[in-house]
């Protein structure tokens, strides 16, 4: 049974969880980390924390094969009001750890190679640090398919768009359905989908892409 890593997944209603119980049902053994405490407790924002993490993963559970990185920091604030001290640990959170994270499971990938694949986002403008460091989750994820295609790693980033979470309000889901032209908003198991794929070894040969998996949403641009 391959083994998968899925950072992220302490809430039940969030996209990880849904990813979690996709990749399971397709016989995955699953292993997920969030700060809260889930399978494995880890602190990403450190610069131990990452490596610790799939250390302790290998030991308890043997090699990763896929690594789903869903954990996110993200507090909003723009261009003015947002701190150096704020900055930083939004970089280290959702750019570092994952591109740390992404170092450690190459190290220890089985022979037949496996995947990669990050959530991010397009969210900028009122939530700057977070759109940044999601910027740069995003070319570190499509730089590792270039650097570690020879391990036969894929590596894709996943743009889920509005995914209903539970954090919306039935104001704004109601002002967001009209813009997704299949006539409804994301939900988390859309999402599991597209990962699912993308993990598979049907999947594999999808590589270094920014998909946009939301429905059409980004197609009124």
């Amino acid at each position: 049974m391959p083994l998968a890593l899925v950072t992220g997944a302490a809430r039940a209603d969030s996209i990880a969880a849904g990813i979690v119980t996709r990749l399971r049902a397709d016989g995955w053994d699953v292993a997920t980390s969030d700060l809260a405490g889930t399978d494995f407790d880890a602190d990403l924002s450190t610069p131990d924390g990452p490596g610790a993490l799939l250390e302790a993963v290998v030991e308890a559970r043997g090699p990763v094969e896929a690594l789903v990185l869903s954990h996110a920091h993200g507090v909003e604030s723009g261009i003015l009001d947002t701190t150096a001290e704020s900055f930083d640990r939004h970089v280290a959170v959702n750019a570092r750890a994952s591109l740390l994270l992404i170092a450690a499971f190459a190290r220890q990938v089985p022979d037949g190679g496996g995947a990669v694949v990050a959530l991010t986002s397009d969210h900028t403008t009122g939530n700057l640090p977070y759109g940044a460091s999601k910027g740069a989750l995003d070319r570190i994820v499509i730089s590792a398919a270039r650097e570690l295609g020879g391990q036969g790693i894929s590596a894709n980033v996943v743009n889920p768009g509005p995914i209903d979470t539970g954090w919306m309000d039935d104001e704004t889901r109601e002002g967001l359905v009209p813009y997704h032209p299949l006539g409804r908003l994301g939900r988390p198991q859309d999402i599991a989908d597209v990962v699912a794929f993308l993990v598979s070894p049907a999947g594999r040969w999808v590589s270094g892409q920014l998909l946009n998996a939301d429905g059409g949403f980004t197609a009124r641009y």
